[in-house]
């Protein structure tokens, strides 16, 4: 696993850490079943403090993405699938409530759009 943090230029560093494994795991670098290093000891390897760390793992054990497996320590989990399936929920629950406000199908892509061209610009 490699994982590289700019603290000048990037964002917050538990995001930069959170989205590089959240990648790594999505493209197949980071194996199903891989045990991540601890806490500490990757917050260690980065320089960053291990509440920093612990911020980022929290988040991706949130979205699916790793699992803690108590004192075996951190794998990363089914990802593809657990973020398809959060995905179809969510995209689900905005058309049903688009829906119900009475836009139309054009007017809901295009928020839609707007909110991914949003997310994506960050």
């Amino acid at each position: 696993m490699t994982l590289k943090i700019h603290i000048m230029e990037g964002g917050a560093p538990y995001e930069q850490v959170r989205a590089q494994i959240a990648e790594q795991a999505r493209s197949g670098a980071l194996p199903v079943g891989y045990r991540l290093p601890t806490v500490r000891g990757l917050a260690e390897s980065l320089g960053l403090a291990p509440n920093t760390v612990a911020k980022a793992y929290r988040a991706l054990e949130t979205d699916g993405v790793i699992e803690t497996r108590g004192r075996n320590g951190t794998f990363v989990a089914t990802a593809g699938s657990a973020a398809e399936r959060e995905a179809a929920g969510a995209a689900a629950g905005y058309a049903e409530r688009v829906h119900r406000l009475g836009l139309t199908e054009a007017e809901a892509l295009a928020a839609v759009r707007e909110a991914l061209r949003a997310a994506f610009a960050k």
